[in-house]
């Protein structure tokens, strides 16, 4: 039985330390928010309308199988501690100029055919083909890389990769790439683009083996969990005190004890004596693990691109807007917005906050969310992230998160949903807010952007592991509980 102290009760802190605790170890989980769950944050407010809940974070539960197993390997059932609600539409997409919207759903063939009956038969052919190729990738990546420790450039390029992957795959090819090579129609090129930035990345660079996040999402469906998905870090956290682990909040991590290469212990603010520890799960952002926490700071060699950022506004609404769970509202310039998220240095553009953003609108038709009558809207725009360097935005400059939120606003009236004069209150939440928070530098969001390879699970001193949404294998409620899974499966039961 071995010692084992997680740093961090996001998902990825609590989902491995709920599959150590059933192999017989001994677990304690130290958080330094006075709540669990991490990025997968809540928000309460309470108006004499009544009591609203809001998600602050991850909005959609994608690849449910993955939280079923996690559940039954820690021996419980999903069913009983969670209510999954399948969306269909799992998102509506608003183009720019008017015209038909596309909701999709997860069910191939009627995607296809709501494609062919909105944008016409040449984009449905067109999306048939791109599927294929999309399936072989999610093959492809769920079979070699989803599962297992992937440590280096080398760990990949040895994997029994198919020529048929390989091609599939298309290495050195980004995802706005293969839009344009696949896809005639813009608006469909638009929809492939979103799931770019779902993994922190910009499409222009992303690598086009992201093709597997939408394939994913529109094969095993998209959920809600009723009460929202918070419910989930109550679930896990219930499942960790049933199983004997130690959760500690307000506990804040000064530093991993490595001397001689190999972890001893952690150092907790406001305590002399360290916690020891024979095996430490760091569920914090990679960069933060390697500059901040190790005895001697260590450049983090697998350090790609930094995730963009979100700009996230919590509106209570009167009356009902006919909205369908999660909508879409693309910009006329996709590009330019991209420019605005992610800068570009080289040619002296900084970042700024986009004029005219795509614009993410949750609705949930929950009464365990909202008062009887109205609606509790989280909205999201893709947003630098927080600092002074040309690539982000000093989010805390006087006026600037109150200017953008009525710029949103004003930004959602001109594409048809005007609730400006439906308000009940807003509240606003930008990345400086999310760094705060969660720890996330900059507010990052998926603390490195999207690829294959990310920082490794296995840390740089003997016994250290890494799990959460900056190491392998990425960003997003199933992939960090992937996370979980492949760090428990490496350390082993105690027996």
């Amino acid at each position: 039985m071995a010692r084992i102290v997680v740093i961090g009760a996001g998902v990825g802190g609590l989902a491995t330390a709920a599959r150590l605790a059933v192999t017989g170890h001994e677990v304690t989980v130290l958080e330094r928010a006075d709540t669990v769950g991490g990025k997968l944050g809540r928000y309460l407010h309470d108006t004499p309308e009544g009591a609203w809940r809001f998600d602050t974070g991850p909005s959609l539960l994608t690849l449910p199988q993955v939280f079923h197993d996690l559940f039954e390997a820690t021996g419980a059932k999903l069913d009983e501690y969670l209510d999954l609600v399948p969306l269909d539409p799992i998102v509506r997409h608003v183009f720019p100029g008017g015209g038909p919207t596309l909701d999709s759903c997860a069910d191939p063939a009627e995607f296809t055919a709501r494609i062919g009956a909105a944008l016409g038969d040449r984009a449905a052919a067109d999306w048939q083909r791109l599927w294929r190729r999309a399936g072989r990738v999610w093959a492809a990546s769920h079979r070699d890389v989803l599962r297992r420790t992937v440590d280096s450039p080398r760990d990949l390029a040895a994997l029994a990769w198919r020529l048929g992957d390989l091609a599939a795959i298309g290495p050195g090819r980004s995802l706005r790439g293969l839009g344009r090579r696949h896809l005639s129609d813009p608006r469909l090129r638009l929809l492939l683009d979103r799931y770019a930035t779902y993994t922190g990345a910009d499409p222009r660079r992303a690598p086009a083996a992201l093709v597997a996040v939408p394939y994913a999402e529109l094969t095993y469906g998209g959920w809600y969990l009723r009460g929202g998905l918070g419910t989930l870090a109550d679930a896990l956290l219930s499942r960790c005190l049933d199983l004997g682990v130690v959760v500690r909040t307000g506990a804040t991590v000064t530093r991993i004890d490595a001397a001689g290469g190999r972890v001893h212990g952690v150092r907790v603010a406001g305590t002399a004596a360290p916690v020891p520890a024979d095996v430490v799960v760091a569920n914090v952002d990679a960069l933060t693990v390697y500059r901040d926490l190790l005895p001697t700071p260590r450049r983090l060699a697998a350090l790609t691109d930094r995730s963009l950022a979100g700009f996230v506004l919590l509106l209570g609404v009167r009356g009902d807007s006919g909205l369908a769970h999660h909508t879409v509202f693309f910009p006329r310039d996709h590009d330019a917005e991209f420019d605005a998220v992610f800068g570009d240095p080289g040619r002296g553009v900084r970042a700024r906050p986009a004029p005219d953003p795509t614009v993410f609108v949750t609705v949930a038709d929950d009464p365990a969310v909202r008062p009887e009558g109205h609606e509790a809207w989280f909205v999201l725009v893709n947003a630098a992230r927080h600092g002074t360097a040309a690539g982000a935005v000093d989010w805390r400059r006087p006026g600037l998160a109150e200017a953008y939120a009525d710029r949103i606003l004003d930004v959602l009236a001109e594409r048809g949903v005007d609730v400006r004069d439906r308000l009940v209150f807003r509240e606003i939440r930008t990345p400086a807010d999310l760094d705060a928070a969660t720890g996330a530098p900059g507010g990052a969001i998926y603390g490195t952007a999207g690829g294959l390879l990310r920082p490794a699970n296995r840390g740089p001193a003997a016994g250290l592991w890494l799990v959460g949404g900056s190491s392998h294998p990425g960003g997003g409620l199933p992939m960090v509980t992937l996370s979980a899974e492949i760090v428990a499966d490496a350390v082993g039961p105690a027996w």
